[in-house]
């Protein structure tokens, strides 16, 4: 017996690890960056930091709102490529084509209309809205690139091809890092290798992390569209591009209730800073830096969970519950291991992580203590990653969207309220109620795999 399961399961691991590895590469390529960002305008002050970070979560809902309408097309393309319908998988690509128009140009008409007054719903600092607003309005201004890039590389990865996004990642983070050291700092004396050099930059601060970012989505957003083009199983090239609701309506029927969710649990991320951007800008800063630290630790996290979609998919497709469950078993251990691992090392490295974006000590303090207390949560929301990753890939939507809404609103949103607004707790609270959040969708996922309502195939077993 022992046999036979590592004969079914040591290839498995090759397929998963294989499309793990370049999402987790291309995470962690954009965490690097993120964290480059956040450390070179943290080196202006604590005042850019916050202007920065005052709008983060407002860039949340939106990138994840445009990911939910791309789960209904992973859906759809993984279960056509496991049923061995690639002539149907490669039809919808075209659908996918007409929703980055139309949602990209949407978003760019609402982002910048909207960048004036977005500083003022967030409750910032009266001294730094203005900065914040600017810095908004240029990082949209290329919102069709960027739609492209979360929504055709979402069916790069639903066709197996995780490596070419994982590759136009590199590039946009190479332009992104390279532009911010020209456009931000001014011109200066700079040593290299033993010689005083004049080096040219451009001075703009905080607005030139805004274009150097704007540039970088707009290259990744041509490059990932002419990969797609030229891409052997789902270029769209020779397709109708006229709406087809033989294609839509099923896809959409996935992405809604996951946009719904990504769209109110990324709502409740707005409401959640607007109040902690009330505690002032020690709080603000120690968050977005926290916040920026932290998304490091979950790449594996949901690496793994991209993986688990597309299999799952695949597996529905195919109408093969024995690999169904073959999968769970061991994208879960496999997850929950990684998690420990993160999670342990960011309990260990957090007050040197945050020493690298803030002088502050009262920043360095706040910002490790709140990355401690999620440190030792990672390990649970893991197992809620991968739960959710392969009931998105099945295209069981609705049970997450309950699952996450409640969560958030009735747990992170209103504690916080209370915590915070009520109670007058600072951001230590704030955070304690973010885990309350994860530990409850942890427990929500478990019943929902104990009692098999996450799988299709269960029956079938």
């Amino acid at each position: 017996m022992g046999m036979n399961r590592l004969k079914v399961n040591n290839p498995m691991i090759g397929i998963i690890l294989s499309l793990a590895w370049p999402t987790m590469l291309e995470q962690l390529m954009q965490t690097a960056v993120q964290y480059i960002d956040t450390a070179m305008v943290g080196s202006l002050g604590t005042h850019a930091t916050a202007a920065v970070g005052a709008t983060t979560t407002v860039n949340w809902l939106l990138n994840s709102s445009i990911s939910a309408l791309s789960i209904g097309f992973l859906a759809y393309i993984a279960k056509a490529i496991g049923a061995g319908e690639k002539e149907r998988a490669k039809k919808s690509v075209s659908q996918a084509v007409l929703t980055v128009l139309a949602v990209g140009l949407f978003f760019t008409v609402l982002t910048l209309s909207l960048s004036g007054i977005i500083p003022v719903w967030m409750r910032v600092d009266d001294g730094i809205r203005k900065l914040a607003s600017q810095y908004f309005f240029i990082l949209y201004l290329p919102m069709l690139p960027r739609t492209a890039s979360i929504i055709f590389g979402t069916v790069l990865r639903a066709a197996g091809d995780t490596k070419s996004p994982m590759k136009i990642g590199l590039v946009v983070n190479g332009v992104n890092v390279v532009l911010n050291y020209f456009l931000i700092y001014p011109t200066r004396q700079i040593l290299f290798f033993g010689r005083q050099i004049t080096m040219v930059g451009a001075g703009w601060g905080v607005l030139g992390a805004a274009a150097a970012s704007a540039v970088a989505f707009t290259v990744g957003g041509i490059c990932i569209t002419a990969v797609l083009w030229r891409h052997p199983l789902v270029s769209p090239r020779g397709q109708n591009l006229r709406p087809d609701m033989e294609i839509l309506r099923p896809c959409l029927k996935v992405a809604f209730p996951n946009m719904l969710q990504r769209f109110g649990t990324s709502l409740g991320y707005v409401a959640f800073a607007s109040m902690i951007n009330s505690l002032g800008e020690i709080s603000t800063a120690a968050h977005t830096i926290a916040n920026t630290v932290e998304s490091a630790f979950y790449i594996p996290g949901y690496g793994m969970q991209t993986a688990a979609a597309t299999l799952a998919g695949n597996a529905y497709g195919a109408k093969d519950g024995r690999r169904m469950k073959e999968l769970a078993r061991m994208f879960i251990p496999i997850e929950i291991l990684l998690m420990i691992g993160t999670g342990g090392a960011l309990f260990v490295t957090a007050p040197w992580l945050v020493d690298i974006f803030s002088d502050s000590p009262e920043v360095i303090a706040l910002g490790t203590t709140v990355l401690r207390m999620v440190a030792v949560s990672e390990p649970f929301y893991g197992f809620s990653i991968i739960i959710e990753g392969m009931m998105q890939g099945v295209g069981k939507t609705r049970l997450p969207f309950v699952f996450n809404l409640s969560g958030m609103w009735g747990v992170r949103i209103v504690g916080t309220f209370v915590c915070t607004q009520i109670l007058s707790f600072g951001l230590v609270s704030a955070w304690a109620c973010m885990i309350a959040h994860n530990m409850l969708l942890f427990a929500l996922f478990m019943v929902c795999y104990i009692r098999g309502s996450w799988n299709p195939l269960h029956r079938y077993q």
